[in-house]
């Protein structure tokens, strides 16, 4: 009885010796993701017409967003906060959005130290993004 389990679990180790390696070396080697992985979002501010479809459509009530109007009587984005740490990831704002201005990208480095970090500036972050690149 207790030979047997133990043969089984040395063929298994075994077999994982000899085999392929699957270990990715993370910070040096950045890995191939599927093309519809969601793992993060982003904003354009420019192509954002402050419609607020995008915080309709969103089913968690992720998102929170203000506008003012400006001289020419047009609506213009003064704030726009996502609480990501109740996001889906499902796209149904992205989906919404009438000027493809939300997008939800591959970016999956999001780790954070503190609750409070999980409240994105999105506006903030699209500055951060345009002096990046």
């Amino acid at each position: 009885m207790f030979g047997k389990g133990l043969l089984q679990g040395l063929g298994i180790t075994f077999k994982r010796m000899v085999g392929p390696n699957i270990t990715e070396f993370y910070p040096e080697q950045k890995p191939k993701l599927p093309t519809r992985v969601r793992s993060s979002m982003a904003l354009d501010r420019e192509k954002c017409i402050s419609c607020n479809m995008c915080a309709m459509a969103c089913p968690n009530s992720v998102i929170k967003l203000t506008s003012e109007k400006n001289e020419a009587n047009k609506k213009v984005l003064k704030t726009y906060h996502m609480d990501l740490g109740r996001c889906l990831f499902c796209g149904m704002c992205t989906e919404a959005c009438p000027t493809k201005a939300l997008t939800v990208t591959q970016d999956y480095e999001n780790a954070i130290y503190e609750p409070d970090e999980m409240y994105w500036d999105m506006l903030k972050r699209a500055e951060q993004k345009g002096k990046v690149e």
